[in-house]
């Protein structure tokens, strides 16, 4: 049967075409399952609580000062003194604060599904410096100052695992729901003694916060000098925010890290300040340094980035096939390309359907196994030859090989991948530089 060079390749890259098809379908099956995952993840994190961020504390001194100003009477045109009263708060943060945490994590499952949540023993500390009268240098008469408060801003309230209770100086106060400050979000607060005005005040403050969240925990260094330790059971953290940990260590069985921030690298205080005072936030939302409990073997993120790379696996199988075709003078037909490639395409259905229930990596093995075996049986008679035939399902197995190892080195994966098709390409040049084509399908060849 004589077949032109054109038409066999115009085929052959049809049929790759029509295979995006299932493999499309298989993509949006495994989109579907990683939107059902998190789907889960949410329900679970709405039923307990979700990531959390710690903000503060912050000292508060709410005021009412008196504001006199000169005004003209429409009527009489005399200038009089007017005096109103307007209200403000005064805030200090921290000159030292430090926390010494520890994550233990904990799974939730849903079906087959699980959300990994963390219960944080949080131990806070640190002190306030509180200058004479406030730092208030105007007339200090003018100036009524209600109670303090100790307020710290908690993202989700739920979380809060103990009664909290802290101690300022030798006091123990109990702390109570809601922040008080719209910018510190939920939270709680304590209302504190009225410090000695005439001089200048330390309090130092303590408490233990257990809280309970998912997926992350974030601190915003609040203190002119900030220390935060973070240990956890987890080994797989992901460090986030503007500050990197000066000291981290990560094993198989958890991590610790450990951050440290300065008035200077922070510039916190202006930023809470233009949040307070000029409602703008941005600079001081922006502040904060954490860790995410991230999952490396999530099977759907290998899955997706497993199916990216189909295009490219089908594209190189069929190269092999036809390589074989045009050097050994045989007929493949396109139905029997057809065949190998909806084989190659229920890989990636078989590995997302066993992963969900066993290891990733067993789930690529057998899922690989049964695809070659499948295609090797196949082949052998296509290519009527048994050393053929193995030939072929050795060189599939060692492309299964390169794409695991692809999904494994996700930092190396280009140049991994740029190796691979450069390699295969002087394979595909060496093993045809000899060959006619003008002379392929000119050839009687032999019918597979």
């Amino acid at each position: 049967m004589k077949r032109p060079l054109l038409f066999k390749l115009a085929t052959i890259a049809l049929l790759i075409l029509l295979l995006m098809i299932p493999i499309s379908m298989i993509n949006g099956v495994i989109n579907e399952r990683k939107s059902s995952q998190r789907e889960v993840v949410e329900e679970i994190a709405k039923s307990s609580s979700y990531s959390q961020k710690l903000v503060g504390p912050v000292l508060v001194v709410p005021y009412v000062k008196k504001v006199r100003e000169w005004k003209i009477d429409p009527d009489t045109k005399v200038r009089y003194q007017a005096e109103e009263l307007k209200n403000g708060h005064l805030y200090f943060l921290p000159s030292a604060f430090t926390v010494d945490g520890r994550l233990k994590t904990e799974r939730r499952a849903r079906g087959i599904y699980e959300a990994r949540l963390y219960h944080a023993d949080n131990n806070i500390s640190g002190h306030f410096e509180v200058p004479v009268s406030y730092g208030v240098v105007e007339d200090l008469s003018d100036y009524e100052f209600d109670s303090p408060y100790i307020s710290m801003g908690i993202k989700d309230i739920r979380g809060i695992e103990n009664g909290l209770k802290i101690q300022i100086n030798n006091d123990l106060i109990d702390m109570q729901p809601g922040s008080k400050l719209k910018i510190l979000g939920e939270g709680v607060h304590a209302m504190i003694k009225q410090p000695e005005l005439t001089q200048k005040s330390i309090l130092h403050f303590k408490l233990d916060l257990v809280l309970q969240g998912t997926e992350s925990l974030s601190i915003v260094p609040i203190g002119r000098d900030s220390k935060v330790d973070l240990g956890s059971d987890w080994p797989h953290p992901s460090f986030m925010g503007d500050y990197l940990p000066v000291k981290r260590e990560v094993t198989e069985t958890g991590f610790t890290a450990s951050w440290r921030t300065s008035y200077f690298s922070t510039n916190l205080e202006e930023s809470f300040n233009q949040c307070a005072f000029a409602n703008n936030c941005d600079a001081f939302e922006n502040r904060y340094f954490g860790v995410g409990l991230i999952d490396p073997v999530n099977q759907y993120v290998k899955s997706d980035r497993a199916i990216k790379y189909a295009l490219l696996f089908v594209a190189l199988t069929f190269a092999g096939f036809f390589l074989l075709e045009v050097l050994k003078l045989l007929a493949i037909h396109p139905v029997q390309y057809g065949l190998v490639g909806l084989a190659l395409a229920f890989f990636y259905l078989l590995l997302i359907s066993l992963s969900e229930h066993i290891a990733f990596a067993t789930a690529y093995f057998i899922s690989s196994s049964a695809c070659i075996l499948l295609i090797g049986f196949y082949v052998t008679y296509v290519l009527q030859s048994i050393i053929r035939g193995a030939i072929f399902s050795g060189l599939l197995a060692a492309l299964y090989g390169l794409l695991y190892g692809l999904l494994s080195a996700e930092d190396y994966a280009l140049l991994m991948g740029s190796l691979l098709l450069f390699g295969l390409l002087g394979v595909f040049m060496v093993l045809t530089r000899k060959l006619d084509w003008y002379s392929i399908g000119k050839v009687e060849r032999v019918a597979a």
